[in-house]
């Protein structure tokens, strides 16, 4: 049964992108009249543009595995530096969240056994104690030690609870998606581009030099004494 979730996983993963190949849907979402339409109709209706824009970015997050900064950037020029801030967030941690509980519905049993194999990936996540659980977290969303779409799916074959996992997400999150809704929202808007720009350079400055930081003195660490 467990090889034969691990096997459906692959395909539902290979039809996808045969069928965005085929239909271009990611194209689509990238289209410059999509993001336009949707700009307007913040002025018409913004609870359904919100709710338009939690929905795409969730399935191009989890089903399209596009990254997380295109709507990051989107939610800057659509919906400015505050609410797009929040909306971004908010379905970015939503989309990260699907994708962990479709990975521990289909790969635990199949790839946790494998990765325990592993000393340096049995002692960070694979931890009884749960004592390692949210710095790894923070570390991961913060260093880009592998892409964002398989962190997803990879937590969701550890034994990490989903509540440590959804809050810490978000909050570790966070920073980064301000910086770059913010830092967009600034380019799209002459009046404050200054303010704007600016908050998001210190952001980054705080980001990049948190997960530097991060990844000189534990990472490395870890890595040198394996």
């Amino acid at each position: 049964m467990k090889n034969k979730k691990m096997w459906i996983f692959i395909g539902i993963i290979v039809l996808i992108l045969v069928l965005n190949h085929i239909f271009g849907w990611s194209a689509y979402l990238g289209n410059a009249e999509n993001l336009k339409f949707l700009e307007n109709m913040v002025q018409d209706n913004l609870l359904l543009a919100v709710l338009i824009y939690t929905v795409l970015t969730i399935v191009s997050c989890v089903v399209l595995a596009l990254p997380g900064v295109t709507f990051a950037i989107i939610a800057g020029l659509v919906f400015g530096p505050v609410l797009g801030t929040i909306c971004c967030s908010v379905a970015t941690t939503l989309g990260a969240i699907i994708a962990f509980v479709v990975g521990r519905f289909f790969l635990q049993d199949s790839i946790k056994p494998m990765a325990m194999k592993n000393k340096y990936l049995k002692k960070w996540l694979f931890d009884e104690t749960g004592s390692n659980e949210i710095f790894i977290l923070m570390i991961t969303r913060l260093v880009p030690l592998f892409p964002y779409n398989l962190q997803n799916f990879a937590y969701g074959v550890t034994d990490i609870k989903f509540s440590t996992y959804s809050i810490c997400s978000l909050i570790f999150m966070l920073p980064g998606t301000a910086m770059y809704t913010v830092g967009t929202a600034g380019f799209a808007d002459k009046e404050n581009r200054i303010l704007y720009i600016g908050i998001a350079l210190v952001l980054a400055v705080v980001v990049i030099g948190l997960g530097a930081f991060l990844k000189k003195h534990y990472v490395q660490e870890e890595q040198s004494e394996e």
